[in-house]
């Protein structure tokens, strides 16, 4: 297959732990042919998408701060149409650099290109928001940004969890409880003076457990998860805010969840997606870049990237 990657700029790659280096390195295993750009280098002319991508090739080398894992070919302008799978995997926000992307793919998509995740799935599927899809697999839960209703909510649940509907990595992820000195100023920092609209979560305390991330792919939830345990006097397990994380086996409850959403993710032509789990609970539905292939894959031998590379072949031959 040629596959076409949209992605970050590769020198910010962290390879080690880094997902798309994953998929890309185990598709070059394969044989595939691999291409990269930028989400900023699609365009459409005379009603074609076109693309600026640069033909990448996966090296052996690995040193230094920013290791020399790829050779790049020159740019080459092409449409869309050359590749038989188009995978995005620029990480959020989810902002209008990110949505028009987004509609470029579903126009894309009119005229026979295959894009994983879908352009239509990353509009519908908030990583937030998607959760409400499944209200009986979430703890209570309010999207508002009206301060007066998320104080209601926090006096009702006691301790509660806001979070912009945006981010990504625990980013501004606050933790409150009706009696936080703070309250006041944190309700009118993340809703910006009620202008936007955050999620309200009632506190799980089995965090200190992990934050599970339990990988869907093509609807098959994968046998092993990552539990993200929070660092020492933290509330987030995120990885990125310095949580650890440990590989375990799904409990019988993750893989009740992955397979009650699993469905309804292949329905909505979404071929990955990274489920977050606390305790009993589903709280996110991640589907733009989802990550922990690498650490999954090191503890427990399983050929994560693999598992996607295989359902991305079946998805592109017919």
């Amino acid at each position: 297959m040629r596959i076409l990657f949209i992605a970050d700029p590769l020198e910010q790659f962290k390879i080690y732990k880094d997902t798309t280096f994953a998929m890309m390195e185990e598709a070059a295993r394969r044989g595939h042919a691999i291409s990269y750009a930028q989400a900023h280098q699609l365009s459409v002319e005379g009603g074609r998408l076109l693309v600026d991508a640069r033909g990448l090739t996966v090296t052996d080398e690995r040193k230094g701060d920013h290791p020399a894992w790829y050779k790049l070919d020159d740019v080459h302008r092409q449409p869309l149409t050359a590749f038989n799978a188009v995978v995005m995997r620029k990480d959020p926000p989810f902002d209008m650099e990110y949505l028009y992307a987004s509609q470029l793919f579903t126009l894309a998509e009119a005229q026979g290109v295959k894009v994983f995740t879908s352009g239509q799935a990353l509009r519908d599927f908030n990583e937030k928001l998607a959760i409400l899809n499944f209200p009986e697999l979430t703890a209570p839960t309010m999207i508002t940004g009206e301060t007066p209703r998320l104080k209601a909510f926090i006096r009702q649940h006691l301790d509660v969890i806001l979070k912009p509907l945006d981010s990504m990595g625990g980013d501004s992820i606050f933790r409150v409880t009706p009696n936080d000195p703070n309250l006041s100023v944190i309700l009118e920092t993340i809703t910006l003076r009620g202008k936007r609209t955050i999620m309200a979560q009632r506190y799980i305390p089995e965090i200190r457990d992990g934050d599970k991330r339990v990988l869907v792919i093509d609807g098959v939830p994968v046998d092993y998860c990552l539990a993200r345990i929070p660092a020492a006097g933290e509330t987030r397990g995120n990885l990125a805010a310095g949580g650890r994380g440990e590989a375990r086996p799904l409990s019988a409850r993750d893989r009740e969840i992955a397979e009650a959403v699993g469905p309804e993710l292949k329905k909505r032509g979404i071929l990955l997606a990274g489920l977050d789990v606390i305790g009993n609970y589903l709280t996110e539905v991640n589907v733009t870049s989802p990550t922990c292939f690498r650490e999954i894959m090191d503890q427990t031998g399983l050929n994560v990237a693999g598992l996607y590379i295989d359902a991305l072949e079946r998805a592109t031959a017919h």
